[in-house]
């Protein structure tokens, strides 16, 4: 019977080799990351918002994975409702791809915010305006929609007539009935476009850059140290991915529990380390936290205390 019907599912297997034993603790595990990640990024869009001063590029928010996939990981765990429909499978499918090619272009808008600042420092408020940081951002916005929406497309216009079990915690459309060998070389060349173009360029950006800071006569460290935060959250979202298409590409023989457990990894180690990072290692961050706390305690302090009436 095919799928695709308006009640047609998938099944969401998750890990394989988990046992059920281990379901509940699973749950919990998903659910206190999904909160502290949605809870500490939520914490720094409003400290974006007051702050004028903090609204760059640098500081873009990864929700995506947790928002879009999270929820459904943790209720196929919780209640074991594994059920997914055709449609909402193929929407979960281009959101998840959708994030994660814009996570990527921004990614390579941070970069391109670095270099100039560093390697071009007397055109760098001429170049990095906010009228350029906003185009950067809506170009990004729009150009990572492309690349997801011609797979999601040929997805949905593919038979599915074949078991209907994903064995991953996410939507993947691979069941097809039909040969998908020419649609997973295009999904293939199009995720290293998107994914590796943007990470040549920021490559490149630090090449310069570490070329650009180690001829400075004084204060190498204090100025690299300035990227710092950039590049913790650039290696944790390269890294592993870097890691899942070789092992793809070269045929690396490893289990699907851990293939799964790194594809889960590369997705959520951004979004959850990003709030820390940045309010550890950004000083733009901490001067505005120390700012709100200066001014509580101020009020505090000066608050005027109410004598009673003599009568």
């Amino acid at each position: 019977m095919p799928i695709g019907g308006t009640g047609a599912q998938f099944v969401i297997v998750g890990f394989p080799g988990l046992h059920p034993s281990l379901y509940q603790l699973v749950a919990w595990f998903f659910f206190f990351i999904y909160v502290i990640t949605v809870v500490g990024n939520f914490l720094l869009v409003v400290l974006f918002a007051l702050e004028r001063s903090l609204q760059k590029p640098m500081y873009i928010i990864m929700l995506s994975f947790c928002t879009v996939a999270l929820p459904k990981v943790i209720a196929r765990y919780w209640w074991d409702d594994a059920g997914i429909s055709f449609y909402t499978c193929l929407i979960q499918k281009q959101f998840i791809h959708y994030f994660g090619a814009l996570t990527s272009l921004i990614m390579l808008s941070m970069a391109m915010d670095k270099y100039l600042a560093i390697c071009y420092p007397l055109r760098y408020n001429e170049l990095m305006t906010n009228r350029t940081m906003s185009l950067l951002t809506a170009l990004s916005w729009m150009s990572a929609m492309i690349s997801p929406a011609i797979t999601t497309i040929q997805s949905s216009q593919m038979p599915f007539c074949g078991p209907n079990r994903i064995i991953h915690c996410y939507c993947d459309t691979t069941l097809s009935c039909a040969d998908i060998s020419s649609q997973s070389r295009l999904s293939f060349s199009l995720a290293m476009v998107v994914l590796f173009l943007p990470f040549g360029f920021i490559v490149f950006s630090y090449v310069n850059i570490i070329v650009t800071v180690m001829r400075m006569a004084n204060s190498q460290w204090k100025t690299f140290s300035t990227c710092s935060s950039q590049l913790c959250i650039i290696s944790l979202y390269y890294v592993p991915r870097c890691c899942v298409y070789t092992s793809s590409v070269i045929n690396f023989s490893i289990s699907q529990d851990f293939v799964i457990g790194l594809t889960l990894l590369k997705s959520l180690l951004p979004p959850l380390l990003n709030p820390f990072i940045y309010c550890i290692r950004t000083k733009e961050i901490k001067a505005s936290l120390a700012k709100w706390v200066y001014r509580g305690q101020s009020n505090a302090h000066h608050k005027p205390s109410v004598h009673p009436i003599a009568c």
